[in-house]
């Protein structure tokens, strides 16, 4: 259900061309954080996650996290993993960071594995 619902808002964003508002951002937002939260309870691998206002943190086997927080006032998401720090901006239809160019559910997917020591894959 929370994989559909963040697919109906991606679906819903990409077709914009306007810069989103502040509720088009908390939307978007807050269904990304979701689909992250199913994603690990799907992960056949040994993490833990907590998640409150807007910020979620993901526990690792070794006791190292990733965070993941909104930044509402920049309309971006904020990734803090072991290795460094990103900030993502919406554009198009997907999270790209605005320093490297990589898109979120990349990202995520391979400082997770890094993180964990094994392949994981927490894309919706």
């Amino acid at each position: 259900m929370v994989v559909a619902l963040y697919n109906r808002i991606l679906s819903d964003k990409s077709k914009q061309v306007k810069q989103m508002n502040d509720l088009e951002y908390d939307e978007l937002a807050d269904s990304t954080l979701l689909a992250v939260e199913q994603a690990i309870e799907d992960a056949d691998a040994d993490l833990d996650y907590e998640s409150h206002g807007g910020l979620l943190s993901i526990s690792f086997a070794d006791k190292s996290k990733i965070i993941i927080n909104k930044q509402p006032p920049l309309h971006q998401l904020w990734v803090a993993t072991k290795f460094n720090g990103h900030h993502f901006e919406w554009h198009g239809d997907k999270w790209i960071d605005n320093r490297s160019g990589a898109e979120f559910w990349q990202l995520l997917n391979d400082a997770a594995a890094k993180q964990a020591g094994k392949p994981l894959n927490l894309a919706p």
